[in-house]
């Protein structure tokens, strides 16, 4: 028997191209509209994309939130067995120690995936879904999430780490992911797709 909330629905994903993607994400307070059904509608499209994190630009919402549940990670890194949580106006306090790369994917940027080089360890201020404000360390796996969802409300994209090279080596599958030229088996927005004069 189903036991989800019926009003939990899948949300479409906001392709590579899109203005959103490149803005900075306004801060919220406690009274934003439908914020629990927002956050739960989050979730369940991140799901329904087998990511990790989503981040508000993604779904087309300028705001300063982003959902992460880093259990399919668990395998890797224990400590991430129950690793779920909400960030309300995040704001990154310190990142520290030696960068190390690992290959990153987006769901907003389908069938590209990038060795990036993260910080191992950050500090983040940040209110969860009950409005408490924490301050909080995390560290490898958890702290590269983070950074990666962070960036998403800074208005930034992992592929704005890569060399030069590399990005003109991926620039014309960038473009067609923007034109909705990629296969995907989740909801999507792409943004040259509406402008298409057929």
């Amino acid at each position: 028997m189903n036991q989800q909330n019926v009003f939990e629905m899948k949300l479409p994903i906001i392709a590579y191209g899109d203005p959103i993607l490149k803005r900075k994400g306004i801060e919220i307070d406690k009274d934003y509209p439908d914020l629990q059904e927002l956050i739960a509608n989050m979730f369940e499209t991140m799901y329904a994309a087998h990511g990790v994190g989503l981040a508000a630009p993604q779904i087309g919402l300028g705001i300063r939130l982003f959902v992460i549940d880093a259990s399919p990670f668990a395998d890797d890194d224990p400590a991430l067995k129950d690793f779920k949580k909400v960030f309300i106006n995040a704001e990154i306090l310190e990142e520290e120690g030696e960068k190390w790369s690992f290959n990153e994917g987006c769901l907003s940027i389908p069938e590209i995936r990038e060795d990036i080089s993260r910080y191992p360890n950050i500090r983040i201020k940040y209110v969860d879904e009950n409005w408490v404000v924490h301050e909080e360390d995390f560290t490898g796996l958890a702290a590269r999430i983070i950074q990666h969802e962070y960036d998403h409300i800074e208005g930034k994209l992992f592929t704005e780490k890569l060399s030069p090279l590399r990005k003109a080596m991926i620039k014309s599958k960038l473009e067609a992911i923007s034109r909705g030229q990629v296969d995907v088996d989740y909801k999507m927005k792409f943004p040259l797709l509406k402008r298409k004069g057929r």
